[in-house]
C-alpha cells in the first residue's frame, strides 16, 4: 500500500507525526492538500507562542502530500530545501495548511506551503517555498 492510500484509509494514524501532533487531513488532491490542526500548549516555545518550526513542518507535510497524487508508482520524494517567512504568531486556535505543487519535473518539483489561523479573516501567518528530490524507487 503506498503512502498516499495510507492516508486516505487511516487519515491521521497513517504518519506518526500526525498522530503525536494531532494534524487531520482535510484533502488531499493532484497538486493540492490541506492540513488542519489546534494549537495546544505543549506546542509552545518558552515564551508562549507556537514553535516557529511547526509552521515550517505543517507546511512541509502538506507540500508533500500534495506532491503524492502526482508522482509514479516508482516515484518518491525528499525535501532538499526549504524558507519560511514567518509573517505572525499564534498562540491558540486552529491552523489551516494549504500545500500546493508549483512545477513537477523528472527530478526536482518546487511546492508552496501557507499556514492560516481558522478565523474569519483566515489570516495567513507563515509562507514556506520548498524544492523536492524526485526519487525513484528501485524495486
Amino acid at each position: 500500500m503506498s503512502y498516499l492510500e495510507k492516508i486516505r484509509k487511516k487519515e491521521r494514524d497513517a504518519n506518526p507525526f500526525f498522530s503525536l501532533m494531532g494534524i487531520d487531513v482535510v484533502r488531499v488532491e493532484a497538486g493540492r492538500a490541506v492540513l488542519r490542526m489546534e494549537i495546544r500548549p505543549d506546542m509552545w516555545n518558552g515564551v508562549g507562542w507556537l514553535q516557529g518550526g511547526m509552521f515550517t513542518a505543517l507546511a512541509d507535510e502538506a507540500m508533500a502530500l500534495a506532491l503524492y497524487p502526482l508522482l509514479s508508482a516508482n516515484e518518491g520524494i525528499a525535501t532538499i530545501s526549504e524558507s519560511t517567512s514567518f509573517i505572525r504568531g499564534a498562540r491558540e486556535g486552529v491552523l489551516i495548511t494549504e500545500g500546493r505543487v508549483i512545477k513537477k519535473g523528472r527530478r526536482v518539483a518546487f511546492a508552496e506551503g501557507e499556514v492560516f489561523a481558522h478565523n474569519d479573516k483566515k489570516t495567513m501567518l507563515s509562507r514556506t517555498s520548498a524544492a523536492f528530490a524526485v526519487t525513484t524507487n528501485k524495486n
